[in-house]
């Protein structure tokens, strides 16, 4: 599998959104119980357009996305980001994640980010080991903030600070 990473192109928006609504459907990694419209990415991605918004491609196909987000508006915040990606299980274990994290962090370090945060859903426990691998630490829980499908479960954040 031979992955292209890109800039996000307004052509995407829709197969981003297929992307997301498969863990919408299908997990609680993503939050949101209603599918979404590519409309929702492309607000995020207006709201912060200095900040990257990645997918990736095999044989033209979208497979997966990634973003940085400020973490905070105020100017005082300019440090931190947040990041989110999401790969659709057909490509997982191909190596994307790390290729999608190390162009979200050169490109962040790049804008001046220098704590990168990552907040997952307790279930998802392979993003958890994931981000763990590559240097993150968890760094606070929200206990039982979150409920779908008949399941609770905690937001975890995690942050990598690269100095």
């Amino acid at each position: 599998m031979d992955a292209t990473i890109r800039a996000v192109e307004e052509r995407d928006w829709p197969a981003v959104a297929a992307v997301f609504n498969f863990f919408v459907t299908n997990s609680l990694a993503a939050y949101p119980e209603e599918l979404v419209s590519g409309d929702v990415f492309r607000e995020k991605h207006l709201a912060s357009p200095t900040y990257p918004f990645l997918v990736a491609e095999i044989d033209g196909e979208v497979v997966g996305f990634a973003y940085l987000s400020p973490f905070h508006h105020a100017l005082t915040m300019k440090r931190s980001a947040t990041l989110t990606y999401f790969i659709h299980p057909k490509s997982t274990g191909s190596g994307l994640g790390s290729r999608f994290l190390d162009a979200l962090i050169d490109t962040g370090r790049a804008l001046g980010v220098t704590n990168f945060l990552a907040h997952i859903s307790s279930a998802n426990t392979g993003s958890i080991r994931f981000h763990a691998r590559h240097g993150f630490t968890e760094c606070g829980r929200f206990m039982k903030v979150g409920e779908k499908a008949g399941q609770t479960f905690d937001m975890v954040w995690m942050q990598r600070i690269e100095e």
